[in-house]
């Protein structure tokens, strides 16, 4: 429960900030402040200013907007497209829809976000959009095999062979029955994918796949302060900061919801 609350804190800290910045910032982050540039933490900019003279911030709250965007729209489409996928191959286990559902998902599990993102950059050029389809694509077989392993062990319950016996379909049994009773275990696999959905989207900014300027991202912003990191060292730590605490915050939190959601992993833990 400690690590429930400590995740749910933090990530409550950070979508708090993400939320407030499309009502108020303390500066505009689209304005250069030349004369202001590189001003260390304390005053009116409280985590001080990069080599543009803009507030970071106000850039670290619109950042968490762009990277919780990217990350829930991401794990969105990876749920949304691979819950049903893995449904549907427990639901025709060891036949040629299951071999080739799982088998089409391996392929896909070949090529990292990064990769995809690289392809799909070189084709529509680099934008958050892209980054959003690129991590998306890479979730849909996280959730199908996850979906389809448990599944597939709930199949053999007597509810299961009830429902069956009373005339019910794949499809409503997979509905009515399997997915509720799976749902615990997606909602913990969306929080840990959430976290890589923001590790990943950095990383994507950091080497200019990402959301674009004007845009701020924690990703870019450390990218563009590695130059200037033995100037101004905050460049650096006030962004990776916010990622570490960002993603620290959701693994617990999905730690947490673990605990929760399974009584007999909870009894152990007390």
């Amino acid at each position: 429960m400690r690590n429930l609350i400590i995740g749910l804190s933090l990530t409550a800290v950070f979508v708090a900030a993400a939320l407030i910045s499309f009502l108020w910032t303390p500066f505009d982050v689209t304005k250069f402040d030349i004369p202001n540039k590189l001003q260390a933490p304390g005053g009116a900019h409280i985590f001080g200013t990069d080599q543009f003279g803009r507030d970071i911030f106000s850039m670290i709250m619109v950042g968490a907007r762009t990277s919780i965007a990217v990350a829930v729209v991401a794990v969105g489409i990876g749920m949304a497209l691979g819950v049903p996928l893995g449904l549907a191959a427990a639901a025709r286990r060891n036949t040629w829809a299951d071999e080739l559902i799982m088998r089409g998902n391996d392929l896909v599990f070949a090529f990292p976000s990064l990769v995809i993102a690289i392809m799909m950059t070189a084709v529509f050029g680099a934008s958050a959009l892209n980054a959003i389809i690129a991590i998306g694509i890479f979730n849909i077989p996280v959730f199908a095999r996850l979906t389809r392993s448990a599944a597939l062990s709930l199949w053999q319950r007597d509810y299961v062979m009830s429902a069956r016996v009373a005339g019910k379909g794949p499809v409503l049994i997979s509905v009515e029955h399997i997915l509720p009773n799976i749902t615990n275990l997606l909602i913990v696999q969306g929080t840990i994918q959430f976290s890589l959905g923001i590790l990943a989207e950095a990383a994507l900014s950091y080497i200019g796949l990402g959301a674009q300027p004007p845009l701020p991202s924690w990703g870019r912003m450390l990218a563009e302060s590695q130059t200037l990191i033995s100037l101004a060292p905050h460049l650096a730590l006030f962004p990776g900061f916010a990622i570490v605490l960002t993603v620290l915050g959701l693994n617990l939190a999905g730690d947490g919801l673990r605990d929760l959601l399974d009584p007999k992993l909870r009894e152990v833990r007390t």
